[in-house]
C-alpha cells in the first residue's frame, strides 16, 4: 500500500539511489522509484518533473554529501578527497555512469547542462577551498588555486571515465601515484616558501 504523500524530497532521493543501485540505470524509472519509496507516481512527479531532474538531483546530493564530509575534516583534506574519489572510481560505478549519462544528455538539454555546470562549479570551488587549507598560495607561480581546483576535479573525472571504459583500469596504482603527485606539489610548495 502506498504511503501518504508526506515524504520529503530528501527521502525520495535516498529511495531513488537505492532503486538505482538495485535496478541499474537502464531499468531506472520514476515508477520504480515510486515502488521503492512506497508512494504514488504523482508524489514523485510533485518533487521531480522528469527522470532527468531526479537523476541530476541524485548527482548533486552525492556531491554535496561528499564535499560536506570532506570539508568537516581539518587534517588530510586532500587525502580524504582522493580516497572519496577513488571509492567511486570503478568499472561499474553507478555514480559515474549516471554522471556521464547526464553529461551526454546535457548536449541536447540546456536545463541539465545548466544544473551540471552548477554542480561542477560548486565542486571546483570546494576543491579550491580545501586547497587553501593546504596551501596559502599556488605551488607554481602563475597557476592560481582556483585553476588547481579545476585541474584536480578534471583529473578525478577523467580517471573515472577511463575506469568506466576499461575493465582492467589500474585504479589502485593510479590513485597511489595521484597521491604522490599531490605530495610532490606540497613539497614543491614547501621549497618555494623557504
Amino acid at each position: 500500500m502506498a504511503k501518504p504523500n508526506v515524504i520529503s524530497k530528501g527521502d525520495l532521493i535516498k529511495c531513488a539511489k537505492k532503486c538505482l543501485v538495485d535496478k541499474g540505470i537502464e531499468k531506472f524509472t520514476l515508477r520504480a522509484v515510486a515502488e521503492t519509496a512506497g508512494v504514488t507516481q504523482g508524489t514523485i512527479y510533485y518533487h521531480f518533473r522528469t527522470k532527468e531532474q531526479l537523476l541530476v538531483d541524485i548527482v548533486q546530493d552525492i556531491c554535496e554529501s561528499s564535499w560536506h564530509e570532506i570539508s568537516q575534516s581539518n587534517e588530510a583534506v586532500i587525502e580524504q578527497a582522493l580516497a572519496s574519489a577513488k571509492s567511486r572510481c570503478s568499472y561499474d560505478s553507478y555514480f559515474h555512469k549516471l554522471f556521464f549519462s547526464l553529461v551526454a544528455s546535457s548536449f541536447n538539454n540546456e536545463k541539465i547542462k545548466g544544473k551540471l555546470s552548477e554542480i561542477i562549479m560548486i565542486e571546483n570551488k570546494a576543491l579550491t577551498g580545501n586547497l587553501t587549507k593546504l596551501w596559502t598560495e599556488s605551488p607554481i607561480e602563475g597557476v592560481s588555486l582556483e585553476t588547481w581546483g579545476i585541474f584536480l576535479n578534471a583529473l578525478v573525472d577523467g580517471l573515472a571515465l577511463q575506469a568506466l571504459l576499461q575493465k582492467d583500469f589500474p585504479i589502485e596504482k593510479t590513485y597511489k601515484e595521484f597521491e604522490q603527485f599531490v605530495s610532490a606539489l606540497n613539497n614543491l610548495k614547501s621549497k618555494v616558501s623557504e
